[in-house]
């Protein structure tokens, strides 16, 4: 165990996970958009997702910054300027989370803890894909980052979809960009979900959004249009599996049972 470790993290994912290996010590500064586990709240805020406040990270003198994708390469580039380590991580698929928590846990000196942490992860994960495998076929899904313009879900999304016994309707685009998910309305009806999914990052969900839009999409007409919580599906670490995985079959689970295929 490496004890003394003072850690700022600039997102959501990375604190769920110091938490679970049972290291929220090393935790000196967090995102405000920080909800898991919510007595991680607790801890100063020094971050937005695309801005930081620079000045206070520095005075903090943390031993390490670790932050989260492209969107966060200035705020990065700025620390780096000021003398401090910076650690940036990319993950966007299941198997590159689950590798990232590894990472974090050789960090702080929990290999062995982050390596059953991930074992488990892994496990549900495969038992999930074992209880949808004999499905007759696969209801498709619609999952919405975004509304204006709209985004359909990013790789890890797609991947979890597909795990729970779906089939995202726009898996082809599931690209780490946001440009490259962008959809629109005629798309999303001529493919015709029997899901949607709305989680926006950052907002509340209008579910009477996707009636107005979508009167004859099958997932509109049976009532199969659900809001999921940001802070389980947007953010690439362990929320996926404690809860993600288990919120999303469920659903899929109701649809299926309206078509007497499950």
């Amino acid at each position: 165990m490496i004890s003394g470790m003072r850690i700022i993290c600039l997102t959501e994912e990375t604190v769920e996970t110091f938490y679970l290996l049972g290291r929220a010590d090393v935790i000196v500064g967090v995102s405000q958009y920080v909800e898991r586990p919510p007595e991680a709240k607790c801890h100063p805020v020094v971050s937005q997702f695309i801005r930081s406040d620079i000045e206070k990270i520095v005075e903090m003198r943390p031993d390490l910054v670790i932050g989260f994708s492209d969107l966060q390469r200035e705020i990065a580039s700025q620390l780096i300027g000021r003398g401090l380590s910076v650690l940036v991580t990319n993950q966007r698929s299941l198997a590159e989370i689950l590798e990232n928590i590894l990472l974090l846990g050789r960090i702080i000196g929990e290999e062995a803890k982050a390596r059953d942490l991930v074992s488990s992860f892994s496990q549900k994960l495969e038992q999930t894909r074992g209880i949808v495998a004999g499905l007759s076929r696969r209801p498709r899904v619609y999952f919405e980052e975004w509304d204006q313009p709209r985004y359909s879900g990013i790789g890890w999304v797609s991947e979890l979809i597909e795990a729970c016994g779906g089939e995202n309707i726009f898996a082809h685009r599931a690209g780490p960009l946001a440009r490259d998910r962008e959809v629109t309305d005629a798309e999303v009806k001529a493919l015709d979900p029997e899901i949607i999914f709305g989680c926006w990052c950052g907002k509340k969900v209008k579910l009477e959004s996707f009636s107005h839009r979508y009167p004859e999409v099958t997932a509109v007409r049976n009532q199969q249009v659900w809001e999921l919580d940001p802070a389980v599906f947007l953010q690439p670490g362990p929320a996926l599996f404690v809860d993600g995985l288990d919120q999303m079959l469920e659903k899929i689970k109701c649809a299926l049972t309206l078509t007497s295929i499950y």
